[in-house]
């Protein structure tokens, strides 16, 4: 985002004057465009306040903004001749459309995540930038030169990639797939949304876990789709309830993160496995298995996953490199049938014509080298590491105020808030405080649960962070 010079000569209210009125003029922001409150301006543009006053009120006399009681400020629609009939009416168009935006609380933590730098992040689920493989990366580049072609690629994605990919599954989850039973695509997500709009219908009844990740995310309501709650204990959730929920909604599909369950961390019992795969044969309900953490285990043994023990056919299974290797590389994978793959394999065609080739290139070399081994072992020391420290800050700071389970895996920790709080208030004296943390509400839980990620913050800002925490829960007295 655009940030006033503050080196300039130019004072800073018209330099943001300058900047609205090109935006206005260029058509970036049309006749009758709501613009950020005068708080939330000045905090994006990381000025004062009586600044933002001083620059809309310029603007206003000037004619370009106009300003309402309960409407806030918006652009006239009526400067240089314009009026209502001779533009499109903005604002019912964003607020129309399918698919719903993001939840408010995810909206206001990605916003001032990416416009203050000095926040301790514990909300974002990615690695913290010294956990990527970046020398090994730099590594097999200068080994190996790209030399591929640079056209479109196979619709299911590179082939070399997915036939490292088999091997992959196979040799560290016990997985039996093969190159025609994968498909590459952006990320965890995007297998997510392919499966919701190709093999589901408007009307459908789906069971995803409670606390959830799914709630989160609006592909699920986008999609017009009945969301039936499987409530998660220490172990997992309860194959029964998936009985239960076919008789009282017919439900069609199942969603489930079983290993290091997002939010709660939770493992899903191998006797649950079982008793679910046997249900699920049963009422002929296919499972989503979303595996994005079971490499970041510290446990002597990783979990077994469904896809491994399923002999039937039933599951489909989600991976990415997102959250063990580089977010940024988009790569992520699903392994089904061979016809659910060619369907959705069609239906992504139609909407990017596949990947980057340079991605999946990289990611195939990353994967195949014998020292990827060596990052994921890295990678889950690590973890333990800012597990541990997050850990003993909880329990030096807030010893009574919060209670925990301890994750063997994954890159968060679920905490209970043993007070009554409500999760917007909490979550901007977070901020006012220096953290920033995802409240439970926005998983489906009820309030007074947080969920804090240790992966992303530094080591050493681990501690800082549930300090900040302490403060905005306890009071700033409270907390030196």
């Amino acid at each position: 985002m655009w940030k006033p010079d503050r080196h300039s000569k130019h004072p800073i209210y018209r330099q943001i004057v300058e900047y609205l009125e090109r935006s206005i003029a260029c058509g970036e922001l049309p006749p009758g465009s709501l613009l950020p409150s005068e708080r939330k301006m000045a905090e994006q543009l990381d000025v004062n306040r009586s600044t933002i006053v001083q620059a809309y009120e310029e603007l206003r006399a000037s004619g370009l903004l106009e300003s309402a009681v309960g409407r806030g400020t918006s652009v006239s629609r009526t400067k240089w001749g314009l009026t209502p009939s001779h533009t499109p009416n903005w604002r019912q168009y964003t607020e129309g459309g399918a698919f719903m935006p993001n939840l408010p609380l995810m909206r206001r933590i990605r916003e001032v995540v990416r416009h203050d730098a000095n926040l301790i992040d514990m909300a974002s689920g990615e690695l913290s930038a010294d956990l990527f493989p970046n020398e090994l990366v730099q590594e097999l580049l200068r080994e190996q030169p790209f030399t591929e072609h640079l056209g479109y690629d196979h619709p299911q994605g590179s082939p070399a990639l997915r036939t490292t990919l088999a091997r992959f599954l196979s040799r560290r989850h016990g997985i039996a797939a093969t190159e025609s039973s994968i498909l590459i695509t952006s990320g965890s997500q995007q297998s997510l949304y392919l499966i919701t709009q190709c093999l589901l219908s408007p009307g459908d009844a789906v069971a995803i876990e409670d606390p959830s990740y799914c709630y989160s995310l609006p592909m699920f309501q986008s999609a017009g789709l009945r969301i039936c709650r499987l409530p998660v204990y220490k172990d997992g959730i309860d194959p029964e309830d998936v009985a239960r929920l076919y008789r009282e909604h017919r439900i069609r599909m199942v969603f489930l993160n079983p290993n290091f369950q997002n939010p709660t961390g939770s493992i899903l019992s191998l006797t649950k496995r079982r008793r679910l795969l046997e249900i699920a044969a049963e009422l002929r309900i296919p499972i989503v298995e979303d595996d994005p953490f079971s490499l970041t285990s510290m446990l002597p043994e990783s979990p077994q996953t469904l896809k491994a023990l399923d002999k039937d056919g039933i599951v489909m299974y989600i991976g990415s490199l997102s959250k063990i290797a580089a977010s940024g590389l988009r790569i992520g994978w699903l392994a089904a049938p061979q016809s659910v793959v060619s369907r959705l394999a069609d239906a992504r065609q139609q909407m990017d014509f596949g990947l980057s080739i340079v991605s999946e290139w990289l990611a195939e070399q990353l994967m195949r080298s014998g020292r990827f081994e060596d990052h994921i072992i890295h990678l889950q020391m690590a973890l333990q590491q800012k597990r541990d420290e997050m850990i003993d800050a909880l329990n030096k700071y807030l010893p009574d105020a919060v209670t925990f389970d301890l994750p063997h895996g994954g890159l968060n920790l679920w905490c209970k808030i043993n007070r009554k709080v409500n999760d917007s208030r909490l979550l901007e004296e977070g901020i006012r405080s220096g953290v920033v943390f995802v409240p439970g509400t926005v998983y489906g839980s009820e309030e007074g649960y947080i969920r804090l990620s240790y992966a992303k913050p530094r080591l050493e800002d681990i501690e800082p962070g549930i300090r900040a925490l302490a403060r905005a829960l306890l009071g700033q007295s409270a907390v030196r």
